[in-house]
């Protein structure tokens, strides 16, 4: 089976090595950033951390520093 490749823009969620290259923050401060249980923009399927992209999106347009 072909697996289709999604453009980042398109997509629901986010790892956070693609949230980290769609936005320029570098992964540490990602995840740091999703370690607090308030995090709006953070869903965890199983063990796996990912980013809703469009809260995400809001979330740092929202924030004059990071």
């Amino acid at each position: 089976m072909d697996k289709k490749i999604v453009p980042i823009s398109e997509k629901m969620t986010l790892t956070i090595e693609e949230a980290a290259a769609y936005s320029n923050i570098g992964v540490g401060k990602i995840r740091s950033m999703t370690e607090s249980r308030s995090c709006p923009f953070v869903v965890y399927v199983g063990k796996k951390r990912l980013i809703k992209r469009k809260e995400f999106e809001k979330y740092v347009s929202q924030r004059m520093e990071l």
